[in-house]
């Protein structure tokens, strides 16, 4: 069997390459494709790292100021859902409860909105709001809720100032209707614009019932800054 063998593949010990043959070839191993480095470069471009802070912190205002105007025009947008963030409705809130301090009702220590209490009011209503989206089919994910109904507020603490403005030069007839008209626009106005952004990621059947816990917590808010009163 061995002789056998040999005989088969004794033809083959004669087989030589000849050196006139060029031999050539690549062996290396390629780290990746063009495009998988191509997206390694985008990524070192846009990574913030090694980005000054001060360039941070402009490019999050710049961000955050980009909200404030698409809820002063109020359009069925994507950003405010797409690039959320909780520094603008953190800003509102405690410029809502610092401008709600200073009331009467705090100074006859008659149960005033005080600033933790407002603090509560505008996170628990946003999370029970969100909840209530949830649970009726909404797509819209929890952060991004609060970060609508937390930019939505911006109607109202603007009214409030206003409301602040106006109290300056008297609690009379004129200043309740003043204060009224003031208040009761950046109700609507922050209504519509939360439920401009809300609106696409509802049922079509459930729309209204996600509609009216939003009207409900703006109207809380617009109730407090309609009914505050500078103590004397």
């Amino acid at each position: 069997m061995a002789d056998e063998a040999n005989r088969q593949f004794a033809g083959l010990s004669d087989v030589s390459i000849s050196e006139d043959i060029p031999v050539e070839g690549d062996i290396s191993v390629p780290m990746g494709s063009s495009s998988s480095n191509r997206q390694r470069g985008e990524e070192d471009e846009f990574s913030t790292l090694d980005e000054p802070v001060k360039e941070t912190i402009l490019r999050d205002l710049r961000a955050v100021g980009s909200k404030f105007i698409h809820v002063l025009y109020p359009k069925r947008s994507s950003v405010l859902l797409r690039d959320w963030d909780l520094w603008g409705p953190l800003l509102l809130c405690v410029t809502l409860a610092l401008l709600l301090q200073g009331g009467a009702a705090d100074s006859e220590d008659q149960g005033g909105p005080q600033f933790a209490e407002v603090f509560v009011i505008v996170w628990f209503g946003s999370i029970i709001i969100t909840l209530n989206s949830k649970l009726l089919g909404g797509t819209i994910s929890f952060f991004q809720s609060l970060c609508v109904l937390g930019y939505c507020i911006m109607p109202l603490t603007a009214a409030m100032a206003v409301c602040r403005i106006v109290l300056v030069g008297g609690s009379g007839t004129v200043s309740f209707i003043v204060r009224l008209v003031v208040v009761t626009a950046s109700f609507g106005w922050s209504t519509f614009a939360s439920t401009a952004f809300l609106a696409d990621n509802q049922p079509p059947g459930r729309k209204s019932l996600v509609v009216y816990p939003v009207f409900l917590f703006y109207f809380v808010i617009g109730w407090m800054v309609l009914t505050f009163s500078p103590s004397q």
